[in-house]
């Protein structure tokens, strides 16, 4: 077997438990690596660390996949692996027939993801170690999970850096449906294995949909409705939700948020507002795909009377928002002060809108270190003017799954947005990917997902 000798200059990134090995951190290679096969790591004195499987032609030469001696990744391998990624799943997820069930390095499995849409196992294998085992990864995941259908959505770019090429297609069993049906929080969700972005659908908001709970009611006093009790023809009486014109309100929802998701994709934090008791939603979408998946959920879950859908790009319809609501007010206050108003120029129809929540989940916008600048650029333009259409003392959600967007990186934009947009924001929650995503300490390329809850006020 090779051995990769690490040189003693070198970060001791590997001892602190990262599991990546750069060519440059290599002294010397002693025998002739197999591509993709496995190999010792040790240090300049020859102290063992770890296996790994390595890459000769790849920058990243090794992925250490055990801290003990491995010969090969086999199907017996996989199967002791996959099996203590269920154990993890079923003790931390609600229902583990739908959630991530392998992630890469966090599963001491770099280069592997596996996400579980019930009898349906979608793999995305990104790395040649893993390529070459294909067979006994999908032998592995049928012994320890029984499915029907095992599909590859190894259809990503970063193959290219392992000399290997993108591909898709029925790896076992049944060909994959159109559609499929997932449960998420109580919810029903159709995800799109084939055509669906990555592997079909983000698992990793799971428990950053369900936060946003406390946000959906609470609002029916603003608009002067109030419980109070209304007395019945045989003179008992009943609490009942009562407007500021003594009249009973019979809508439902009348405590209900209004709800902004943009970049809703098939509609899933539309879905959880929904649930948990809003009074309308506006779901935005630049893909008429996304928005037609988004309106079957709606459907399917019986809130199609208080949601509402538009195709446009999230980022011109938001300016366009806060273009109208400001020549609006701009208006009004002339006509307070007594000067003349000019109306020649119509305000474009159902523009000027406020709600009392807006929410933000773009996809990533930095998907290199050096592509940082132009991302936070991207995150301040949505998010201040997201943030000017909240109603006074309601609420942003916004997130950012660009890893190269640090955490402390993405609040200080939100900071700048914030002061540009003259208002004062107070961080209410913020979290990152769910249980089903565990992070290794140490390995910050884990860390990519923040979101964030702010209560929105003026200065």
């Amino acid at each position: 077997m090779a051995t990769l000798v690490l040189k003693s200059s070198r970060k001791k990134r590997l001892e602190a438990g990262h599991p990546w090995i750069y060519k440059n951190e290599v002294e010397r290679i002693d025998g002739e690596p197999e591509p993709g096969g496995i190999a010792e790591v040790t240090d300049h004195r020859g102290k063992f660390l770890a296996s790994a499987y390595v890459n000769p032609a790849s920058q990243m030469i090794g992925r250490v996949v055990s801290y003990g001696k491995l010969e090969r990744m086999d199907k017996a391998f996989f199967v002791e692996r996959f099996r203590a990624c269920l154990g993890v799943r079923e003790r931390f997820v609600e229902d583990p027939r739908y959630c991530r069930i392998v992630y890469g390095e966090a599963d001491f499995l770099p280069g592997l993801t596996v996400d579980r849409f019930g009898d349906t196992l979608v793999l995305q294998i990104v790395t040649l170690g893993m390529d070459r085992v294909r067979g006994d990864i999908v032998e592995a995941l049928v012994d320890v999970f029984a499915p029907k259908t095992i599909y590859e959505r190894s259809d990503v770019g970063v193959r290219a850096l392992e000399g290997l090429e993108e591909r898709t297609g029925t790896l076992y069993g049944e060909e994959p449906p159109e559609s499929l049906v997932i449960r998420e929080n109580g919810l029903e969700l159709e995800v799109d294995v084939v055509r669906g972005q990555k592997t079909g659908y983000f698992y990793d908001q799971r428990e950053n949909r369900a936060a946003i709970r406390p946000l959906m009611t609470g609002w029916g006093r603003r608009s002067g409705i109030e419980l109070r009790e209304v007395a019945e023809p045989d003179g008992t009486t009943r609490v009942a939700p009562v407007n500021a014109n003594g009249k009973e309100v019979t809508f439902p929802y009348w405590d209900g948020a209004t709800v902004l998701e943009c970049f809703s994709h098939t509609g899933s934090f539309t879905l959880h507002a929904c649930k948990y008791g809003a009074k309308k939603v506006t779901c935005l979408d630049i893909s008429e795909h996304a928005i037609e998946t988004a309106r079957r959920n709606v459907e399917r879950n019986g809130f199609s009377e208080r949601v509402e859908f538009v195709v446009a790009n999230a980022f011109d319809y938001l300016r366009e928002q806060v273009r109208a609501l400001e020549e609006r007010t701009a208006r009004a206050k002339a006509g307070e002060a007594g000067a003349k108003v000019d109306t020649s120029k119509p305000l474009p129809a159902g523009a000027g809108r406020t709600w009392d929540v807006v929410i933000l989940d773009p996809p990533a916008f930095a998907k290199t270190k050096g592509a940082v600048e132009g991302a936070c650029r991207g995150y301040k333009d949505i998010n201040l003017h997201g943030m000017k259409l909240v109603n006074e003392g309601g609420y942003l959600v916004t997130a950012s799954c660009s890893y190269h967007v640090r955490p402390d990186v993405f609040l200080s934009t939100i900071h700048a947005a914030a002061a540009d947009a003259g208002k004062v924001l107070r961080l209410v929650e913020f979290r990152g990917a769910g249980k089903d995503h565990p992070q290794l300490l140490g390995v910050d390329e884990g860390n990519y997902l923040k979101f964030a809850i702010f209560e929105v006020r003026s200065r």
